[in-house]
């Protein structure tokens, strides 16, 4: 059998098993752990204020009703979306996944 005759059109050399850590390669980071928040508006106010706040107080977002709201992991920007309600819970349904290129972007 020639080493290019297989099914998937791949060489031999490219079918042979691969070294522990590349059979390991991804599975290594499934289990970092990562913090994961919606921000749905922010507000800067005086320490004064924030200590009169009680129960039914309003604290007014820079967000207008109905913009999508930002998910970060790690403190980065990753996507935006729009609140959703499943099984009684808060959700999110993503609109827009911030491309690599715009992520690499904002570090500098």
């Amino acid at each position: 059998m020639s080493d290019t005759n297989l099914e998937n059109g791949q060489s031999m050399d490219a079918a042979a098993p691969k070294s522990n850590f590349d059979e390991r390669g991804i599975d290594l980071l499934l289990d970092i752990p990562l913090e994961v928040s919606v921000e749905v508006g922010r507000s800067r106010i005086l320490v004064r204020d924030l200590l009169q706040l009680q129960e039914g107080s309003l604290v007014e977002l820079d967000k207008l009703a109905g913009e999508p709201l930002d998910l970060y992991v790690n403190l980065r920007l990753i996507a935006r979306g729009e609140a959703v309600v499943v099984n009684e819970k808060f959700g999110l349904r993503l609109t827009d996944v911030v491309s690599p290129a715009e992520r690499i972007e904002k570090l500098g």
